[in-house]
């Protein structure tokens, strides 16, 4: 038997696993059989997977052609509505089994072989195969306290919630965030933020794990998410010597490309102008998941690569900003910022019908 696998779908998802895994093997060095999988469903993680490799810290690093839905035309007939909650249950258990296994050869690993199996996500496609395939999991959030903005089990299945959970708990139907049967727990970082608490929810927070990083392990993360580090170090550098007021503006994949520009617009005249008229130097983050090419739409304002995961930049001496702006970005373990502006719905109702945002749950 195996020890550990974790399945990430995003940068961060390999940054929690890299913090979890520290702080076990510092309770025993001796202890170093983790396997990591990433899935390419939802992220092009680029020279990820060469880089954690060299660094040896995984036993093995694999990558998970993960596939949607979408991806089998026929399942398209068992998602339409029938009209009623009955007809659409049966149709709904049909396509939960008739999925699994459609996903079968896509799965690169034998999951039953490892001790403790871990997903960050559970929302996608490997939650709904480790379920019908009877594997137990932890699953954990899917970033930083993000069930307070977006409680997808609830939101998913809007209408009858308790009678699904019922169907869920029975594992003839799958829902996500710990509400499936075969679903041992869930981490989150803090309850507190909850609308909806759950009995499998557990409080893992990310605080403590930030805060008994070794140097020698910020040198394990530096290496392994940042390919360029002396351009951020010269970021740093320029920002130290100009004195000028800093602005950083994280990007999140919203609504569609041409007002995801206009948002981004607004952000730097709103955020980049000082009370007195003049200008900040204002840099912007890609989300990683952010397909805007900001490189060519604001070629004026210095980029930070979408692959480095904010928390890191923390570890860069002298690179501080007076302030961070994200939308819906939780910035909480952000250190390296005097001010910290996240704008969330009251911001996005300028910009697309509130029901697209405000979810009724």
């Amino acid at each position: 038997m195996k020890d550990r696998i974790y399945v990430c779908h995003t940068f961060y998802h390999v940054l929690i696993t890299f913090l979890k895994e520290f702080e076990l093997r510092a309770k025993d060095d001796r202890d170093k059989g983790a396997t990591l999988v990433l899935s390419l469903m939802s992220n092009n993680f680029g020279g990820l997977k060469d880089r954690i490799e060299e660094l040896g810290f995984f036993e093995e690093v694999i990558e998970f052609d993960e596939k949607r839905e979408s991806f089998f035309p026929e399942l398209a007939e068992l998602k339409k509505d029938r009209g009623n909650i009955v007809s659409n249950m049966i149709q709904r258990i049909k396509f939960t089994s008739a999925f699994a296994k459609a996903q079968e050869p896509f799965v690169p690993v034998d999951f039953r072989e490892y001790r403790d199996v871990y997903v960050y996500c559970d929302t996608d496609p490997i939650g709904l195969y480790l379920n019908k395939h009877k594997i137990r999991y932890h699953a954990i959030e899917d970033g930083l306290d993000c069930l307070k903005t977006l409680d997808l089990a609830r939101i998913s299945n809007a209408g009858h919630f308790k009678l699904k959970t019922v169907f869920a708990s029975l594992n003839l139907i799958f829902i996500e965030n710990g509400y499936s049967k075969y679903c041992i727990d869930m981490e989150i970082n803090d309850r507190t933020v909850l609308q909806y608490d759950y009995k499998k929810y557990k409080v893992v927070p990310r605080k403590p794990l930030y805060d008994r990083l070794t140097q020698a392990d910020k040198e394990i993360l530096l290496s392994a998410f940042v390919e360029n580090k002396s351009e951020i170090e010269k970021i740093a550098e320029e920002l130290k010597m100009s004195g000028s007021r800093a602005v950083l503006i994280l990007s999140d994949p919203l609504t569609d490309l041409e007002t995801r520009k206009k948002i981004m617009q607004d952000l730097i005249e709103t955020y980049g102008r000082n009370k007195d008229g003049s200008r900040s130097i204002v840099f912007i983050k890609p989300h990683p998941r952010d397909v805007l090419d900001y490189r060519t739409e604001f070629p004026d304002y210095p980029q930070i690569s979408p692959t480095v995961p904010m928390e890191l930049l923390g570890f860069f001496e002298n690179l501080h900003f007076d302030t961070v702006v994200s939308v819906y970005t939780e910035l909480g373990a952000i250190t390296f910022a005097d001010e910290k502006i996240r704008l969330g719905h009251d911001f996005m109702d300028k910009y697309e019908p509130v029901e697209m945002h405000r979810h009724k749950i």
